[in-house]
């Protein structure tokens, strides 16, 4: 059977890191509550010339070239974003543009902070059903654009960046053992718009709006629904935590993932943790741990890694696969 390998991973960053302690000048805030109640120490801040396409071209590059592929390779790029750089066309086709790809398919995804678990969950139906032979598979986000600095319920918690993988068409024999996206599960559920959203819109405000958010809401409903999505892929693939090598979670709040991970029965010394450097970038946030995570030699080919993440809407979802 086909399976949608990975072939590489990659990511970038804005210039600018911006420590917890610079919010101490601007709200009634400080560092050690910060990082006690979130676990983050920093986050970089995109400049104006650094948006969600040019961070996302350079992970896509640094992805490419973990591969050892080039953008000739590559015959779809999904991008997930919920901060896109115009209304449309979709900053996919940017990225595509921006890497001088002018061949394939490109199309942005929303799914707010669970986009890329859905982005690669889409990609692999593409190479399984014949549609792509190679595809980039893109997170990436400016939140900065989107915070209300005034609030330091939420600007302190999110800041920019871009991850990428390249899938690639390969066969399996179809068991736990194949490389690849082995098993996945997707959710979502409007009624919980209003805990987690942005105030503004095309069609209702025409303005860009500002992210507004519910945090013990959010918290309450995060480790039960992490913990229904994973436990839908360990049955889909006839495992249980005891057999994953790397737990890679969206990083929006360290206590959640501990949390998750407590209740799922997974080791602590499996998860992947990048909140600290990164704090909560959305879509961004599963690619640029899966980056860090690989480049520093932790997840080797042949792991077991388990993807996660929820966000806004509410969406969530997992997705396992053999490195």
């Amino acid at each position: 059977m086909i399976r949608s390998i990975v072939r590489g991973a990659g990511s970038a960053l804005p210039r600018r890191i911006m420590k917890n302690s610079e919010f101490e000048g601007m709200l009634e805030t400080s560092d050690e509550w910060i990082a006690q109640r979130t676990g983050i120490r920093q986050r970089h801040i995109a400049a104006a010339d650094e948006t969600t396409a040019s961070l996302g071209a350079a992970a896509a590059r640094a992805a490419l070239d973990n591969a050892g592929l080039t953008p000739d390779d590559i015959d779809l790029i999904v991008l997930a974003t919920s901060t896109p750089n115009n209304t449309f066309p979709a900053t996919a086709v940017e990225i595509q543009n921006l890497l001088g790809m002018h061949h394939g398919f490109a199309f942005d995804m929303q799914a707010v902070c669970s986009g890329f678990v859905y982005a690669v969950t889409t990609a692999d139906v593409y190479i399984r059903g014949g549609l792509s032979r190679r595809a980039l598979v893109i997170g990436a986000e400016t939140f900065s654009r989107l915070l209300d600095w005034e609030d330091r319920t939420t600007c302190v918690l999110f800041g920019d960046g871009a991850g990428a993988i390249v899938l690639e068409a390969g066969e399996g024999e179809g068991t736990i053992a194949d490389r690849g996206v082995l098993a996945a599960a997707l959710r979502s559920d409007g009624q919980h718009k209003g805990k987690l959203y942005v105030d503004g819109g095309v069609s209702t405000t025409g303005t860009i709006g500002h992210l507004r958010m519910e945090g013990r809401e959010v918290f309450k409903h995060a480790v039960g629904m992490i913990t229904d999505v994973i436990e839908a892929t360990f049955s889909q693939a006839g495992i249980t935590a005891d057999d994953i090598d790397w737990f890679v979670p969206h990083q929006a709040n360290k206590r959640i993932i501990d949390a998750s991970a407590k209740k799922l029965g997974i080791a602590e010394e499996k998860v992947v943790i990048t909140v600290d450097l990164h704090g909560n970038t959305s879509a961004a946030s599963v690619p640029l741990a899966l980056s860090v995570a690989v480049a520093d030699g932790r997840i080797k080919p042949g792991d077991l890694v388990l993807l996660e993440a929820m966000g806004g809407g509410f969406t969530w979802g997992a997705v396992l696969l053999r490195w």
